[in-house]
This record gives structure tokens, sequence and C-alpha cells, in this order.
């Protein structure tokens, strides 16, 4: 159970550092398309994982809808980088994602059964409640691009999905002892 609370701790720590950062920092474009593209990745990662070592069929649905949704969005970010001809600048917000992102698959990898389906969940009901912040507070508001604001307001309703989703998943998991 240790490793479970840590876990949980990493979460909430990797979320308040994201909003943190978000909310202190005015970002250029080229740092927003850097930060799109690498919590898009983060969440990828954490739904593959999820998809091959869940054995809820409910989680591993959502595992599968958050790769296929945040590909999506890294796909529609890179095509538009690539049309703007702006090249994605690493920053510390980016950097922190990233590691964060490691860290959680690192505490993934080690649970199993019930306990990895709620880590999972209580993970990305924390990081898109994070991001969804940092989208309202941050990335928007300093998007100077036309084209980039309007990819993250058009990406928004689907986050906003993905987090009810995540906490109805939640709740569930709940109910039944997971």
């Amino acid at each position: 159970m240790t490793s479970l609370f840590k876990l949980a701790g990493l979460a909430v720590a990797a979320s308040l550092a994201l909003g943190a950062q978000a909310q202190s920092a005015a970002f250029n474009d080229a740092q927003i398309a850097a930060i799109v593209v690498t919590a898009n990745q983060v969440d990828i990662d954490a739904g593959k994982l999820a998809e091959g070592k869940s054995r809820s069929k409910e989680v591993k649905d959502f595992a599968k809808l958050m790769v296929t949704d945040h590909t999506g969005v890294n796909k529609a970010a890179t095509d538009l980088v690539q049309k703007l001809k702006v090249t994605p600048e690493d920053n510390t917000t980016a950097q922190g994602l990233k590691k964060g992102g490691d860290e959680n698959l690192a505490k993934l990898r080690k649970l199993e059964g019930a306990r990895f389906d709620k880590a999972y969940v209580d993970h990305e009901v924390a990081y898109h409640q994070s991001v969804l912040e940092a989208v309202d507070t941050a990335l928007i508001p300093s998007a100077q691009n036309e084209e980039l604001k309007a990819l993250l307001v058009k990406v928004r309703p689907a986050f906003v999905h993905h987090l009810e989703h995540a906490k109805q998943l939640q709740a569930q998991l709940g109910k039944s002892g997971g």
C-alpha cells in the first residue's frame, strides 16, 4: 500500500508542479508546442502501459481512448508547427512533464491488478485536471498564433471529457473495492 500512496503523491506533486509552473510563466508559441507534444506523449505512454497491463475492460478501454485521442492531438500539433515553421522549444515545464511521466511509468510498472488500475486512473484524474488548468491559465492566454490558440481551444473539450471519464472510472474502482 505504501507504493500506492507514493504514486498518488507523485501524481499530485507532478500536477501541482505543472499548474504552478504554467500559472507563473508566459510561454511563446514554440514553448507551447513543446509542452503540448510532451503532455500528450506522457499520456500516450501511460495509456499504452495500461492497455497491456490492466485486467479491467473499462480501464483498458479508457487507456485505448487516451492513446487514440492524444495521438490525434499530437499529430494535429505536429502538423501545425510544421505548417507554421515553428520548432518546438524545450523548456522547464516540458522537461517537468517528461520527468513526471517517466516517474509515473516507473511506479506503475511495479503495480499489478486492482492496485495498478487505481493508481493509473487516479493519475489520469490528477493529470487531466492539471493539464486543463495549464491550458486555461497559461497556454491559451500565451498563444500568439491564432491557429495554435484555435487548436488549444478545439482540443479542450476532449480533455474535459477525459477528466469526467477518468472520474467515473475512479468512482467505479472505489465501489468495487479496487
